[in-house]
């Protein structure tokens, strides 16, 4: 018998909950082991069961869906994501993506579209609503026009680009060495060979730099 891919619904609206879940367990490839309506809740439990994916709605009480998803994509090991939302807007779209989000799916196809997020993110994909589809290719031209800009982005290795996008979150030398378990010497050391390859100069232009193409980098 094939083992089940294990969800793990976060949602403020228990009706909603209870639908998304007869909705998931309606395929016998998924078994939702826990649901929660508040943020730190939902953080807790997902530590606690460790589901293969969570299903997160942007706003939630307490602790927000955002938040939430940055915090286990920063788990060991990380816990793919499914945000959901109603909100349509590109800036929010960009705001899950940017926390680690591998689907998009929108409140009011969510019957729909929670299935085939849950199988494309199972199968290592990416999913968005349909209706929003757009914004992924924008998303993509923007990154692409930085690259061709800024040719350095290119030469960055694993650990220097996953420190840019901890700088993007604004995130101290402290903070960053504690989540990459190396020295604050070692961070500040990275950061300045990203400079170098960015071509940036000045105390704060990394930070400017990577908040500025926190959609892009």
């Amino acid at each position: 018998m094939a083992v089940k891919t294990k969800v793990f619904i976060a949602d403020d609206h228990p009706i909603f909950r209870h639908g998304l879940r007869q909705m998931i367990e309606s395929d016998p490839r998924f078994q939702v082991v826990g649901e929660a309506g508040d943020g730190p809740t939902a953080l807790a439990q997902i530590r606690k069961l460790a589901p293969d994916i969570a299903v997160i709605d942007v706003t939630m009480p307490k602790q927000g869906g955002l938040e939430v998803v940055r915090a286990l994509r920063a788990s060991r090991p990380p816990i793919a994501c499914i945000m959901l939302t109603m909100h349509a807007e590109e800036s929010t779209f960009n705001a899950a993506m940017d926390a680690g989000a591998q689907a998009y799916i929108l409140k009011e196809n969510a019957m729909e579209d929670v299935l085939l997020g849950l199988r494309a993110v199972a199968s290592g994909a990416v999913y968005l609503s349909p209706t929003i589809s757009s914004y992924l290719l924008r998303r993509q031209q923007r990154a692409s026009a930085l690259r061709e800009k800024k040719t350095g982005l290119a030469t960055l290795t694993p650990t220097e680009r996953r420190i840019l996008l901890l700088v993007a979150e604004n995130k101290t030398n402290k903070e960053i060495a504690a989540e990459l378990f190396i020295s604050p010497r070692t961070v500040e050391s990275h950061r300045s060979h990203i400079c170098q390859k960015l071509e940036l100069d000045g105390p704060h232009r990394l930070l400017q730099f990577a908040i500025e193409h926190r959609s892009e980098i």
